[in-house]
């Protein structure tokens, strides 16, 4: 909770620069003139699977929170940089038999909170509509893994420590966005695991190695964005 809770004073402290930015560059240029640098605010969520844990669907819903700040390259061009608190994971829907039917899986769940900086290279077109595509580096800062069988002597001696998340997730990254009114965005993304978030596994649970595999709908605000 305590990491969360600096990462929440952080996103804070970023608004406050970028809405003290955007008032000064008010001041100091001409409105008539594209701003190089706007930035604004994110909440939405996540629909969340990891593949190779032998559950298909995004049924692990979290959250997706966090601030953006664009750098404008040209008219229709911006390199973004985004700072996220991001919930991803897995939820077992139904029961199953693990892999070699040795006992039924009841529930399983996986819990994956990252601290998230997506980079991107974003188009607008003149009704500030965007798409784009780049990486994202997530550091983890809590993990939670449970699972119920019918097997209780299974659920009482397993140990997940034995099979630890990578302290880091490194994803491909494309969405686009849909202007609402001035200044709110209605934002869907997808973004993969490059790399496997786990390398290994109690067997009957699922594969070696595993990734994370997200949709994400967002509501992105602008702030000081203009009318084209």
């Amino acid at each position: 909770m305590a990491k969360i809770r600096k990462f929440a004073g952080f996103i804070v402290v970023l608004f406050a620069l970028t809405t003290s930015f955007n008032q000064s560059y008010a001041q100091s240029y001409y409105v008539e003139e594209p701003r190089t640098f706007f930035g604004g605010l994110i909440a939405g969520g996540n629909f969340t699977q990891v593949d190779g844990d032998n559950y298909a669907g995004y049924h692990k819903i979290g959250v997706n929170v966090g601030g953006i700040v664009y750098a404008r390259f040209t008219n229709n061009i911006a390199g973004s940089l985004e700072i996220l608190y991001s919930e991803k994971g897995s939820r077992g829907h139904r029961s199953q038999l693990s892999n070699n039917r040795v006992f039924e899986l009841k529930r399983y769940n996986i819990n994956l909170n990252y601290a998230e900086i997506p980079v991107m290279l974003n188009y607008f077109d003149k009704q500030w509509a965007n798409f784009g595509a780049g990486l994202s580096y997530s550091q983890l800062i809590g993990s939670k893994e449970s699972v119920e069988t019918n097997n209780t002597t299974f659920n009482d001696t397993i140990n997940f420590d034995r099979y630890p998340f990578k302290k880091y997730d490194l994803n491909f990254i494309v969405g686009g966005s849909l202007k609402l009114v001035k200044g709110l965005h209605l934002n869907l993304r997808f973004q993969y695991s490059l790399l496997p978030v786990r390398k290994t596994i109690y067997p009957e649970l699922g594969r070696a190695e595993q990734y994370n595999n997200v949709w994400t709908f967002r509501l992105v605000y602008l702030f000081g964005t203009e009318d084209k």
